[in-house]
């Protein structure tokens, strides 16, 4: 299948730019994705996401900057560059007069792969998605979920070093999220570069290691995930006293104590360290206030998503 070098980074986007009128649907973005990576790209509807996705495969010209796919460049280079990425989209494009193996076997033809050289592969594909019952089906005859894994499939026929997956569990069932997790993370044990772009911010929480956060054209944050849960988000732990209360108890007005404003029993606080965290309750027995419960909620990619993207004060 197709081949890449070693030394370039998967994905290396460099000062990309894409208008649309006077708009800058994309202003100036610059990051990259190393060979093997589990990329997140993330963003609200309208934030650029899918205008870069499809700048990368092919389906957008740029205005400004460059892309390179393993040292390829996208607009030059663009036969090379698109033999190495599989996409699959968030809707349905399948064509409705095609059986599920037709459509593998035309989407093989794409690349330049004759059937007899790539049949073995297919019959792979659809044993492992559950779709081999399926063969000779038209598209019509299969449900919502058999139909996202027929669109991971068809990504996946020329072998491609780079899959980039555009909401792939949207509309899915918890049940097959799931499956469609597992099959994810073993595509990036064999070696595969991963994109994902999703709204399901635990999804990329579980699944990506380093996220891009685009807003308005603009890349907001970029970094390793766990990083950035740690520099950005704040767990917050929270007392339940017996009782509730008006204020916070005056013994606690230097740890930054706040009442739940739904529940007067429930003090909340950020940042609280093991030791302070003794310290307080002991202020608070020598007060003669009954503690009931302490939690630790985590801070979540979704509570860093909010904060960066302003979305949260909105």
């Amino acid at each position: 299948m197709a081949s890449a070098p070693s030394a370039a980074p998967a994905i290396a986007v460099h000062q990309l730019v894409k208008r649309y009128g006077d708009a800058r649907a994309v202003d100036g973005i610059s990051f990259s994705v190393e060979r093997g990576d589990f990329f997140g790209f993330l963003g609200p509807n309208g934030a650029g996401k899918t205008t870069t996705i499809n700048a990368i495969v092919g389906l957008a010209r740029i205005d400004g900057g460059r892309i390179e796919i393993f040292g390829h460049d996208v607009s030059t280079a663009w036969r090379q560059a698109r033999r190495l990425i599989g996409l699959a989209p968030q809707e349905y494009n399948f064509d409705r007069y095609l059986r599920v193996r037709e459509i593998l076997m035309y989407q093989a033809g794409y690349y330049g792969l004759r059937p007899r050289d790539v049949a073995a592969r297919i019959d792979a594909l659809l044993e492992r998605f559950a779709l081999g019952v399926k063969a000779d089906a038209f598209v019509s005859q299969l449900s919502g979920g058999m139909k996202r894994r027929l669109t991971l499939a068809r990504a996946l026929v020329h072998d491609p070093q780079i899959v980039i997956l555009d909401e792939p569990t949207a509309g899915v069932d918890v049940e097959l999220r799931l499956e469609l997790w597992e099959t994810l993370r073993a595509l990036r044990r064999e070696g595969k570069t991963i994109i994902l772009t999703t709204h399901y911010l635990e999804e990329a929480e579980a699944l990506c290691e380093r996220v891009g956060i685009i807003e308005n054209g603009r890349m907001v944050a970029l970094e390793e995930t766990a990083h950035l849960l740690r520099s950005h988000a704040r767990d917050e732990l929270t007392i339940t006293l017996a009782h509730p209360v008006q204020e916070p108890p005056p013994v606690l007005a230097h740890f930054g104590a706040r009442v739940d404003p739904q529940d007067g029993a429930r003090l909340r606080f950020e940042r609280l360290g093991p030791l302070e965290l003794s310290e307080v309750l002991a202020l608070l027995g020598r007060a003669g206030i009954d503690v009931e419960a302490v939690n630790t909620e985590r801070a979540t990619l979704q509570d860093v998503f909010l904060e960066l993207t302003g979305r949260g004060a909105r």
